[in-house]
């Protein structure tokens, strides 16, 4: 009797966690696409913020390259260079950027690039900064993200994109140093890499087809 009731329990149980199975299934595949479709309109409208939309005409979402950063954007894995053209003439590229020291670890930036090598527009996507010193950065705390725009390599040189305290021209925030020292560095070699790969960014087959996942 004991070994039946165990063997019934252990049905039972079998049971359950196929049904589980099965659920999760049907949720991850009736998700899955508006997942996708969101992920697809938060990129569009952070596109659109960082450059705007009258000047480019290409589907932007599904026109990129992606390169192995080698390291120097501290990126898991390859990066996307999102590329906005006009009649097929180069205006910008989007692409994303990892500062590994902030204060609590990693911040994500995302930055765009016109193809005069001037900056677009940065924006912090996901930090763990502390509230009310480092998460300044975000442009709802603050307008400190908003002062790149229009900044490049050719008006503010490698030794400059630094807090002033470090001999740079940016200010920090009142109490905290590291973030935005660690954000001005991640541009900095945001804006090198695009510089040295401007021409594969632009030249380079599409990686990014309607059928890309």
């Amino acid at each position: 009797m004991l070994a039946r009731s165990i063997y019934r329990n252990a049905l039972i149980l079998a049971a359950f966690a196929l049904v589980s199975i099965g659920l999760n299934a049907i949720f991850n595949h009736i998700t899955k696409d508006k997942i996708k479709a969101e992920m697809q309109a938060k990129l569009a409208r952070t596109l659109s913020d960082l450059v705007p939309p009258n000047q480019y005409n290409n589907d932007v979402y599904h026109d990129c390259v992606s390169l192995d950063s080698q390291g120097v954007l501290n990126a898991s894995q390859n990066t996307r260079f999102y590329r906005m053209l006009n009649n097929g003439q180069p205006v910008a590229a989007v692409f994303t950027v990892t500062a590994p020291d902030g204060y609590s670890g990693k911040i994500e930036l995302i930055i765009g690039v016109y193809h005069d090598e001037s900056i677009a527009g940065v924006r912090v996507i996901q930090h763990n900064e502390t509230p009310g010193l480092g998460d300044k950065i975000e442009r709802r705390k603050s307008n400190w993200i908003m002062q790149f725009k229009g900044l490049s390599l050719d008006n503010t040189p490698g030794e400059q994109w630094k807090v002033k305290k470090d001999g740079g021209r940016f200010d920090s925030f009142t109490g905290a140093t590291i973030t935005p020292r660690a954000v001005l560095g991640a541009i900095e070699k945001g804006l090198s890499f695009f510089r040295i790969h401007k021409s594969v960014i632009f030249n380079s087959p599409n990686s990014c087809g309607a059928k890309h996942e």
